[in-house]
């Protein structure tokens, strides 16, 4: 789960990171009021987002102008209206595709003087199942390019959790960045209460790009993103409270609403599975026979037949859907009911591409028996391979 840049900074000021002062609004008649609340004679509008690259990103519409998705303005009056180019309008970034993202939310933040960017972020790092710390002299929106281009600049290293977070730790991130003084007591305070607040919260990422170090030496976090572990939210309300259904793919939202494993694709074959493992095998060995899947979707173990509906419905309502795979390996899930899922979905939505299941484990002979007596139009499957050339047969027509 993620939340927007100024929701982030609520859970920073909460835990006594310094950030600056800042107004979020809805509605383009909120602007003036907004801007005028805050400290000149520098003013930083935001659009708020789920999504990176927000200042080099581009709107779609003219009327928005042609500056990216966070804009400078010297004087409150321009601050609000800058702010009102930007609402409703769809804004475009190398991390929302091609669609764009529609900005409802603009953060209004004071300005400050700028005297060194750097890149600080805290992560899980899957590889030693530890949480990381990764750091960089080259803060900003070129981070992706540093990584890329000079690896060197960026600096990692985990934390041992038996021994947990240590002052060193602070250090070693202060040093990697250059602080000297008093810059280095404030770098070790900042380590230490992201830590907590990584913990506390069941982050997953926590990115504060840029950290900058002001005229007068002080540490401030001047953009922060932040993503949570899903599976630990009904331990955390205050994370849940910030949650935005808007930034979300409806049918990955509606998935969620049925404890559906479900991730939209940007291919043509609509994939219904159970285990993630299967579904995994049955999105290669489509990408093999020469399609692309549309999703992945697991029904899980226990599916119920309103649960199997339920997905059916989600991959019909995808527009890119040419054919649709069914693939069941029956352990725990009976292959009846994932049939008899099957026939109900179609009968409510109705079937308008090629349909091919196949079924195998428990019970699997009275789901075919069902899927045979429904008088559906369904392409029977022996085996995955059978089934992932059958469906992209009927797909491609060849």
């Amino acid at each position: 789960m993620n939340i927007h840049e100024y929701q982030a900074k609520q859970f920073l000021r909460e835990y006594g990171i310094p950030v600056l002062d800042g107004r979020i609004i809805y509605k383009a008649e909120e602007a003036k009021t907004a801007a005028g609340e805050l400290d000149g004679p520098l003013w930083v509008v935001k659009a708020q987002i789920h999504a990176g690259g927000r200042g080099k990103g581009k709107f779609i519409e003219e009327s928005a102008g042609t500056q990216g998705g966070v804009r400078l303005a010297s004087s409150a009056s321009d601050a609000a209206e800058e702010a009102q180019k930007m609402l409703g309008r769809t804004l475009v970034t190398k991390q929302t595709g091609n669609e764009g993202k529609e900005v409802r939310r603009i953060y209004i933040e004071e300005g400050c003087q700028i005297a060194k960017e750097f890149y600080l972020a805290v992560l899980i790092d899957r590889s030693t199942s530890r949480i990381a710390f990764v750091a960089s002299k080259e803060g900003g929106m070129d981070i992706e390019e540093v990584a890329s281009k000079f690896p060197e600049k960026i600096i990692k290293f985990t934390v041992d959790p038996a021994s947990g977070l240590s002052g060193f730790h602070g250090r070693r991130v202060a040093f990697a960045l250059g602080l000297k003084g008093k810059q280095i007591k404030q770098c070790v305070y900042l380590v230490q209460t992201l830590y907590k607040l990584f913990c506390e919260k069941d982050c997953e990422m926590l990115e504060i790009n840029p950290l900058i170090l002001t005229n007068d030496e002080k540490l401030v976090c001047l953009d922060c993103k932040m993503g949570f572990d899903s599976n630990a939210m009904y331990r955390q309300p205050s994370v849940v409270a910030f949650h935005d259904e808007t930034e979300e793919d409806p049918k990955e939202l509606a998935a969620s609403k049925f404890d559906l494993n479900y991730i939209a694709l940007d291919g043509e074959i609509g994939c219904m599975v159970n285990g993630a493992g299967l579904a995994m095998a049955t999105m290669d060995i489509i990408k093999l026979f020469g399609s692309e899947p549309a999703n992945f979707l697991d029904v899980g173990g226990g599916a119920t037949k309103e649960k199997v509906t339920e997905a059916f419905k989600i991959i019909t309502s995808d527009k890119n859907v040419k054919g649709i795979l069914v693939n069941i390996f029956g352990g725990i899930m009976r292959c009846d009911v994932i049939a008899e899922g099957v026939v109900e979905a179609v009968k409510n939505v109705g079937l308008s591409v090629p349909l091919v299941v196949r079924l195998e484990g428990t019970n699997v002979d009275k789901g075919k028996d069902i899927i045979n007596q429904s008088g559906l139009n369904v392409i029977a499957a022996d085996n995955l391979s059978d089934a992932a050339r059958k469906i992209v047969t009927a797909v491609k027509g060849s």
